[in-house]
Protein backbone atom coordinates (compact mmCIF):
# COMPACT_ATOMS: atom_id res chain seq x y z
CA UNK A 1 0.00 0.00 0.00
CA UNK A 2 1.25 3.39 -0.79
CA UNK A 3 0.80 5.84 1.47
CA UNK A 4 2.09 9.32 0.18
CA UNK A 5 0.47 12.78 0.79
CA UNK A 6 -0.63 14.80 -2.28
CA UNK A 7 -0.86 18.07 -2.55
CA UNK A 8 -3.94 18.04 -4.69
CA UNK A 9 -6.27 15.54 -6.18
CA UNK A 10 -8.31 15.05 -9.27
CA UNK A 11 -10.70 12.03 -9.50
CA UNK A 12 -11.61 10.94 -13.12
CA UNK A 13 -13.52 7.68 -12.11
CA UNK A 14 -15.95 6.91 -14.73
CA UNK A 15 -14.19 8.82 -17.51
CA UNK A 16 -12.77 7.28 -20.57
CA UNK A 17 -9.63 8.35 -22.91
CA UNK A 18 -8.56 10.13 -23.43
CA UNK A 19 -9.95 12.65 -20.16
CA UNK A 20 -7.94 11.37 -17.68
CA UNK A 21 -4.88 11.65 -19.84
CA UNK A 22 -5.89 15.19 -20.95
CA UNK A 23 -7.30 16.03 -17.44
CA UNK A 24 -3.74 15.05 -15.74
CA UNK A 25 -2.17 17.14 -18.32
CA UNK A 26 -4.29 19.83 -17.65
CA UNK A 27 -3.56 18.84 -13.42
CA UNK A 28 0.43 18.76 -13.94
CA UNK A 29 1.07 22.15 -15.86
CA UNK A 30 -0.81 23.70 -13.16
CA UNK A 31 1.95 22.75 -10.22
CA UNK A 32 4.40 23.83 -8.85
CA UNK A 33 7.95 22.18 -8.66
CA UNK A 34 7.96 19.51 -5.68
CA UNK A 35 4.14 19.55 -5.56
CA UNK A 36 2.26 16.30 -5.96
CA UNK A 37 -0.83 15.11 -7.78
CA UNK A 38 -2.64 11.92 -7.04
CA UNK A 39 -4.33 11.32 -10.08
CA UNK A 40 -7.62 8.51 -9.39
CA UNK A 41 -9.01 6.44 -12.47
CA UNK A 42 -11.07 4.11 -13.41
CA UNK A 43 -10.20 4.16 -16.97
CA UNK A 44 -8.07 0.83 -17.73
CA UNK A 45 -6.17 2.82 -20.26
CA UNK A 46 -4.93 4.90 -17.68
CA UNK A 47 -2.88 2.33 -16.61
CA UNK A 48 -0.15 2.46 -19.44
CA UNK A 49 -1.44 6.31 -20.88
CA UNK A 50 -0.48 8.11 -17.42
CA UNK A 51 2.96 6.62 -16.60
CA UNK A 52 3.79 7.25 -20.40
CA UNK A 53 2.09 10.87 -20.06
CA UNK A 54 4.65 11.41 -16.69
CA UNK A 55 7.59 9.83 -18.66
CA UNK A 56 6.72 12.13 -22.07
CA UNK A 57 6.42 15.52 -20.16
CA UNK A 58 9.92 14.43 -18.18
CA UNK A 59 7.91 14.42 -14.44
CA UNK A 60 8.70 11.87 -11.58
CA UNK A 61 5.70 9.50 -10.92
CA UNK A 62 6.73 8.48 -7.40
CA UNK A 63 4.06 5.67 -6.79
CA UNK A 64 0.83 3.90 -7.43
CA UNK A 65 -2.14 1.57 -6.20
CA UNK A 66 -4.55 -0.43 -7.62
CA UNK A 67 -7.75 -1.28 -5.84
CA UNK A 68 -11.27 -2.77 -6.82
CA UNK A 69 -10.48 -1.63 -10.25
CA UNK A 70 -9.60 2.07 -9.03
CA UNK A 71 -6.03 3.44 -9.62
CA UNK A 72 -4.47 6.00 -8.36
CA UNK A 73 -1.23 7.76 -9.40
CA UNK A 74 1.07 10.05 -7.51
CA UNK A 75 3.11 12.81 -9.75
CA UNK A 76 6.32 14.39 -8.34
CA UNK A 77 6.57 17.61 -10.22
CA UNK A 78 9.86 18.52 -11.35
CA UNK A 79 11.84 21.76 -12.26
CA UNK A 80 10.90 22.22 -15.97
CA UNK A 81 13.62 23.89 -18.55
Amino acid sequence: MVNIKADYVIDTKGLNCPMPVLKTKKAIDSLKEGEILEVITTDPGARIDIPALVKRLGQELIGSKEEKGVVSFFIRKKRTE
